[in-house]
């Protein structure tokens, strides 16, 4: 039995049997399509249906986050069952939605005897839920929450992570890079190899001509990085199940790979993205 109750949210693209393998509870966001299609990010609107639906909608998607009131109710509801267990709350970079604000306003209406803490991940994607699952394995292995609270200054600390998406088209639309560089970079087939600010804000590492390159590049920047280390890597790709099972294989034969995990890149992410989207995301494991 764990000693901490985890939480996060359905950005962190946790598959769900890893989550109910740790007994880590998500709560999700949701998707919009208009005003009146309004699902569930992983709950009734999978990441397969998503993409099938993004490919056939003329509608931009839009996204929203949990309601202070929907944490406060699992917060409650683990309470109720385990009043002695302490919970961690770790969400999706503030600087890319007010999820983590949601979170702890609900943390501030419960009674301090809840034992709250909610966390900015500073992350999205997977490289929130690599941090999620070194810490949920923590806690089932019997650790304190003052360890996993160490255990998490580290992880923030030692977790990279680097995407690239098919087209700029997504990022265009959601207002993070201006329609002429997109357009641009379309006709040249070049490759933006982006990564979050210590902040959790997406930035353009590097750019190079087709994925071959981008690939090799975030490689050698991960090899500097971690070296001879054991690591857990992540992959969490849209619609891209092929080049993920690629990455990883060629990943598993250069770093000291103690856990490794394909997933896919949920609808609430994937709105922001679009299909086609690849990241990878690496921290020191102690698995």
């Amino acid at each position: 039995m764990s000693n901490v109750s985890i939480v996060t949210d359905s950005t962190a693209d946790i598959p769900k049997e890893l989550a109910d393998e740790l007994g880590i509870t998500i709560v999700p966001l949701k998707v919009h399509f208009g005003e009146n299609e309004v699902y569930e990010d992983g709950v009734d609107l999978t990441a397969k249906q998503f993409y099938k639906r993004l490919g056939e909608s003329d509608t931009i998607p839009t996204t929203s986050q949990p309601t202070p009131y929907q944490f406060e109710t699992v917060y409650r509801e683990l309470h109720e069952k385990e009043p002695d267990k302490p919970i961690l709350s770790i969400h999706l970079s503030a600087k890319m939605s007010g999820t983590h604000q949601s979170a702890y306003l609900a943390a501030q209406n419960v009674s301090d005897d809840f034992h709250v803490t909610v966390i900015d991940s500073k992350r999205a994607s997977y490289a929130i839920g690599i941090i999620v699952v070194e810490l949920a394995a923590m806690a089932k292995a019997g650790a304190q929450k003052d360890d996993l609270l160490e255990r998490l200054d580290e992880l923030l600390q030692d977790t990279e992570v680097f995407f690239m998406v098919e087209t700029m088209e997504y990022l265009q639309k959601n207002g993070r890079i201006g329609k002429a560089s997109a357009l641009l970079g379309s006709l040249l087939k070049i490759k933006p190899i982006l990564s979050l600010t210590e902040d959790g804000e997406v930035y353009p590492f590097d750019k190079v001509r087709g994925s071959k390159k981008a690939i090799q590049h975030i490689l050698t920047e991960l090899s500097d990085r971690y070296g001879d280390e054991p690591v857990h890597v992540g992959i969490s790709h849209a619609e891209s199940a092929e080049e993920a099972k690629k990455i990883m294989a060629e990943i598993t034969g250069r770093f000291q790979v103690r856990k490794e995990v394909i997933t896919d890149i949920g609808p609430v992410i994937g709105a922001h993205v679009g299909p086609g989207t690849i990241s990878i995301s690496v921290t020191k494991s102690k698995l």
